[in-house]
């Protein structure tokens, strides 16, 4: 990104950490259903969520030479802990507690590492406690640890079973709904309620666990007592009112001037996780046939190798989100990366064939949204691009399949969890409500920036008919778009829409690029000059002195083209560059206490977006400008929710929207580095990175773990 020179006074310095306080902090983030969050400003202040906001309580107490505290959740006459910090990770979560003498590192480690497909799909989360002596003396201590059975129901009515499972030296806890009604339900505001939670406990650590309510076994622990030995066998119960839960403790010494670690897994075995076209699919990390007590079994032999992993990756991804977009933005790449991932769910088809499935959280729960995967589509395409197609084959085969009858490309796939068919709008039944020149635009621009990223035309080959369709669309429809919806479907369907022209007239730049890879130059240069005269017609009609409006027949107004930033980022060269410093030198003049609204019409805004805006001319300067109210509103924002993507930039209050994969169109500034874009997407093809880890190395490097990544 360009550097300028300005005053002091105009540049962020370039070594300034900027810590946000984050909206909700990611704890257990693994998919839609496995999510669990902290929305407060301490983790002892009040019960952990499901990122819908329904409780999911997650528990920690520390004794100390026989007294009682808690670190995790809220507990009812138990003393909390000073918490001293958090930091959030890419991959880790990471709280620093002080009482009584020690120091407790609390650290949750998702093992979402993009370039292993293995290890980002594990449905679990280590949980690792370092107990350090702080003021020079031996103390005896122990940890307790419990995990509601909510996390297993939609509603706390439901009934629920347990049991207990030993392999080899490892013990697991599991908790699951009665009715195991796999994949029944489709929804937003939906919790699951089929499959098995698991509390795995690796051995040598003297973990003791327990099956009861917490009148049993939370009681004994902060009277003082070991766990009881028997569970309770109750069951099936529901989980109200007497919330029987698995929870864990082990006794620690540790001695003076010194530090001790202890760590578990909470996984969640989903069984069946997708329905696709009827077909129920596994999540990717069952491809060979493997069981969750197997993948348990691994995990806990990889613990070492996976963390030493996880925070050599946040490392380095931090340290060029921060070469990148300094501090400010290494913070806002952070705390996205977790929620992004959350979003989806990695399943394998029968044939092996990884398939990717976002979910459109808090707004209508579609899944495989397509204008949802545009936005996230950074992400992907910087850390993996493997991931985004396969987020774009379900569609695309959808497309070319009898079922959909349309000259334009589908919108999503149903509700999650079942990707049977379009059901937004007039699903598969007409045109109502379909926004058919912003999915074929995101569908061709997205197809060309993967096979950029791969480097070969493999995908666009197989599916070239359709998309060359859609192509030919676009040049009917694209250019003056008719009253119709583009992806900002809230703000209601718009006529003449300048930005949405933009995506269009880039798509066909796009689609020329391809045929013109493809060898076919006469056709690939037709389209290219079928672009450029869009360009020159769109710059008369949207023009109005110092900026270009949101409608061509709306003068006075503006938006944001975001859609824009492709032009630069693809290399296609269609707009001329005074276009983006016209339209961000206009934002810059336009911003207010919580960022740049989306357009004149209402002061909101779109966190995505914004980020796209201040890409647009690879000025470091403009882009600071941008971001930083970003990051401030973060930092300030009255919504304790999972990152919203659309807010009020007056107060920063959220409008809707929360925890959706959307936030993975941050790291968009990463793809305006083409050194830095090759760097990261190349590692998809390398080997798996736990083998470039030697078991020596990770015991080696056993304190580096612990340490909170800087």
């Amino acid at each position: 990104m360009r550097r300028t020179t300005t005053s002091a006074t105009s540049a962020a310095p370039a070594t300034r950490r900027t810590a946000i306080r984050p909206p909700a902090v990611p704890l257990v983030t693994i998919d839609p259903y496995f999510s669990i969050w902290s929305c407060a400003d301490k983790l002892t202040d009040e019960h952990t969520k499901h990122w819908t906001g329904a409780q999911h309580p997650l528990v920690g107490l520390l004794r100390v030479d026989g007294r009682c505290l808690r670190f995790l959740g809220h507990v009812h006459g138990v003393e909390a802990m000073d918490q001293l910090s958090v930091e959030v990770l890419p991959t880790r979560t990471v709280y620093v507690f002080r009482a009584r003498g020690v120091e407790l590192t609390l650290t949750f480690t998702t093992p979402a590492l993009p370039d292993d497909l293995d290890t980002y799909s594990w449905p679990l989360s280590y949980v690792s406690f370092r107990i350090a002596s702080t003021d020079g003396r031996r103390h005896e201590c122990a940890v307790f640890f419990s995990a509601c059975s909510q996390i297993v129901v939609d509603q706390s009515t439901q009934p629920v079973t347990w049991g207990r499972t030993r392999l080899g030296g490892i013990e697991t806890l599991h908790v699951g709904s009665q009715d195991q009604a796999v994949l029944a339900k489709v929804g937003d505001n939906l919790r699951i309620d089929w499959g098995y939670l698991h509390l795995a406990m690796p051995p040598e650590q003297g973990w003791r666990g327990c099956i009861a309510g917490d009148e049993v076994h939370r009681a004994a622990f902060i009277a003082g007592k070991a766990l009881p030995d028997s569970d309770d066998l109750d069951f099936p119960r529901n989980v109200h009112p007497s919330y029987p839960k698995p929870a864990c403790a082990t006794t620690i010494s540790v001695p003076a001037g010194e530090a001790v670690d202890r760590w578990l897994i909470l996984a969640y075995d989903d069984r069946w996780s997708i329905e696709y076209m009827h077909r129920r699919l596994r999540a990717y990390w069952r491809r060979s046939g493997r069981s969750m007590g197997g993948l348990l079994v691994e995990a806990v032999a990889s613990h070492r190798q996976v963390t030493v992993c996880c925070a050599a990756f946040d490392r380095e991804l931090i340290a060029d989100a921060r070469q990148t977009g300094g501090d400010s933005y290494a913070s806002l790449c952070a705390l996205s990366y977790r929620q992004c991932v959350a979003a989806h769910k990695l399943a394998v088809d029968h044939d092996g064939t990884p398939l990717y499935f976002s979910k459109e959280n808090f707004s209508n729960g579609c899944i495989a949204t397509v204008d949802v995967t545009y936005p996230s589509a950074p992400f992907f395409l910087l850390l993996n691009p493997a991931l985004l197609e396969a987020q774009l084959r379900p569609v695309m085969d959808y497309a070319v399949s009898p079922r959909w009858r349309f000259p334009f490309a589908p919108h999503d796939l149903g509700c999650y969890p079942q990707a049977n068919g379009q059901v937004y709008g007039g699903g598969e039944r007409d045109e109502h409500d379909q926004m058919p020149v912003e999915e074929c635009g995101n569908m061709l621009l997205l197809v060309a920036a993967l096979c950029a990223a791969q480097g070969h035309l493999g995908f666009a080959e197989r599916y070239w008919d359709v998309l060359e369709k859609w192509a030919l669309y676009l040049r009917r429809q694209g250019f003056d778009p008719a009253n119709q919806l583009c992806t900002d479907d809230f703000a209601g369907p718009m006529a003449h829409n300048a930005n949405l022209s933009v995506k269009a007239i880039l798509a066909l730049g796009a689609w020329g690029r391809l045929c013109e890879q493809r060898g076919e130059r006469a056709k690939g240069a037709e389209w290219r000059e079928l672009a450029q005269h869009f360009v020159q017609q769109w710059l008369k009609a949207a023009g109005d002195g110092d900026h270009y409006r949101l409608g061509f027949d709306k003068p006075g107004s503006w938006s944001q083209k975001y859609n824009l930033v492709w032009d630069r980022l693809l290399g296609l060269k269609l707009f001329p560059v005074e276009v983006a410093r016209k339209e961000v030198a206009f934002y810059r003049s336009k911003q207010q206490a919580f960022g740049l609204p989306l357009d004149n019409r209402q002061p909101y805004t779109k966190l995505d977006w914004v980020v796209w805006s201040a890409t647009l001319t690879g000025d470091r300067d403009d882009f600071d400008a941008l971001v930083e109210p970003m990051v401030r509103w973060a930092h300030q924002t009255p919504t304790r929710v999972p990152l919203t993507d659309w807010f009020w930039v007056t107060d920063g209050r959220q409008a809707m929207f929360q925890a959706r994969s959307v936030v993975g169109g941050v790291f968009i500034a990463f793809l305006s580095d083409a050194a830095l874009w090759r760097k990261w997407a190349g590692r998809a093809g390398a080997k798996p990175r736990l083998a470039k880890v030697p078991i020596a190395v990770a015991r080696g490097e056993r304190a580096r773990t612990a340490a909170v990544a800087r």
